[in-house]
């Protein structure tokens, strides 16, 4: 009977790989680099290391699995179809990143844009082509893919702050993958409310319109009289056209492997047209860009692993029934939701699988409290999002740092638009009533 209420209550010290890989990664990093005084300090703690001694803390844990049955929870974890996704989205990306850069088509690109747009308005201009290509690719990692060079090279032309300038591409992906009609997450937030794609679109998009609107004046402000004369370099329009086809690509909704396929291939025939590079190194340059997607790779399987064994020795069944015990009126069943998917998010790293495990409950939440099924949607894709977005060791923030070279944990205070995100959801929840349509 302890057992089974146990069980269906969940197990706290579940959770204790991802507290000691916060606890190592942020405290290490903090350490070295604001205690100690070292140059990139944060950068003498290489993620990969840091989650495979969490993964070590959750293979030591739950003596009654024996070895081989958590190998068998790990590969279950790793064999999801968000992750190997993923996966193949980084090595996809990886070779069209080669190619690009390889062909010149980044700066010729950069240039371009620069050529009609003012520099000071380049980084804001970032977020808003992030915003619509996100919400057209419907992946905020794909997102990220498409313009992690795009985001480099406009930081060496502008002379603006790299991280600045990869900050406002994810915050623009994070934007799409919230609202995104094709977004895993919001397919899965519609799906376990029970409420309509283009009702929860229309309420989604109000709540967090206003996040929007002012993280792109933030960027302008921190932009603004800076760079303001650089010159633009002459540029290719040729080079541009496999990035101009991917951005078009991505607006009118083309599946993301097609698109970055079809993007390597163009730039592949530009680079060897153009003398960029022979055509007997068309596999090195995209092998290059491949190579350069290892870590992330990596570091995906390693972040599914933990996660399946966290799952699996009830850390996230914990999350859920501490959450759901503490949930007494309307406004706080909402605040619930909210912290519900947000903290799944933390445990798993996944926001579309925070979605999925958290849905149920939130449901159940919902209908018990008169909840609008759009509204509990809205929330629960809106602070999956947010979570996402300002993760250290999420899929995103972890691309665009293996993609500029950036620590992921330095672009964290630029997610301007995660935050702003949160804060006009909790205002929505706090100051606007829930009507629900008739």
């Amino acid at each position: 009977m302890e057992d089974k209420q146990r069980a269906a209550s969940g197990n706290a010290v579940a959770l204790l790989p991802i507290g000691v890989f916060l606890v190592l990664y942020l405290g290490c990093g903090l350490l070295f680099e604001y205690g100690l005084g070292i140059e990139q300090g944060f950068y003498q703690t290489p993620a990969i290391v840091i989650f495979l001694i969490a993964l070590a803390v959750a293979c030591f844990q739950n003596r009654k699995l024996d070895f081989n049955a958590k190998l068998k929870v790990m590969a279950s974890g790793v064999a999801d179809e968000n992750i190997l996704t993923m996966c193949l989205v980084f090595l996809a990306a990886g070779a069209f990143s080669g190619a690009i850069s390889a062909a010149g088509g980044a700066d010729s690109t950069v240039y371009l844009f620069l050529d009609y747009l003012p520099s000071q308005f380049a980084v804001a201009g970032l977020f808003l082509i992030s915003c619509f290509v996100s919400l057209s690719m419907g992946t905020s990692v794909g997102t990220v893919s498409a313009l992690a060079p795009f985001a480099v090279s406009m930081s060496q032309a502008t002379g603006f702050e790299l991280v600045l300038c990869i900050a406002a591409v994810v915050c623009g992906a994070m934007f799409g993958d919230n609202l995104s009609m094709i977004s895993d997450t919001t397919i899965a937030a519609v799906r376990t409310q029970g409420c309509e794609m283009k009702d929860k679109f229309r309420m989604n998009f109000l709540i967090v319109l206003p996040a929007a609107v002012v993280t792109l004046l933030i960027f302008v402000a921190l932009t603004w009289g800076g760079s303001g004369q650089v010159e633009v370099e002459a540029y290719s329009i040729w080079k541009v056209i496999p990035y101009l086809v991917v951005l078009v690509g991505a607006l009118i909704g083309v599946n993301v492997f097609v698109i970055l396929m079809l993007g390597t291939a163009l730039s592949l025939i530009v680079g060897v047209a153009s003398g960029a590079f022979p055509w007997t190194q068309v596999f090195a340059v995209m092998g290059d860009g491949v190579t350069a997607m290892y870590d992330i790779t990596v570091i995906s399987i390693i972040v599914a692993c933990i996660g399946a064994l966290v799952k699996e020795y009830g850390g996230i069944q914990w999350l859920i029934t501490f959450i759901h015990r503490r949930v007494k009126t309307k406004k706080g069943a909402q605040i619930g939701i909210a912290g519900l998917v947000a903290a799944v998010d933390v445990a798993t790293a996944n926001n579309t699988v925070a979605i999925v495990m958290s849905g149920s409950i939130a449901k159940e939440v919902s209908e018990e409290y008169d909840i609008d099924p759009r509204r509990s949607a809205s929330l629960l894709d809106i602070f999956a999002s947010v979570m996402q977005g300002i993760l250290p060791y999420g899929a995103q923030l972890l691309y665009a740092s293996a993609g500029t070279g950036i620590a992921a944990l330095e672009i964290v205070p630029y997610m301007f638009y995660c935050y702003l995100m949160a804060v006009c959801a909790l205002v929505f929840i706090l100051f606007f009533s829930d009507r629900k349509k008739t």
